[in-house]
């Protein structure tokens, strides 16, 4: 069985949504200690 290769564009896309998918959750929790005043 072959495995299918994953192209370049594929590799850099999926990183970049992980990147975004992680910023997102670090600002929410960020805002959310910073809301409740632990900053």
């Amino acid at each position: 069985m072959k495995k299918k290769k994953k192209t370049r564009f594929q590799k850099i896309t999926m990183i970049a949504v992980w990147l975004m998918l992680i910023a997102m959750l670090g600002s929410l929790l960020f805002s959310a200690v910073g809301a409740l005043g632990w900053i």
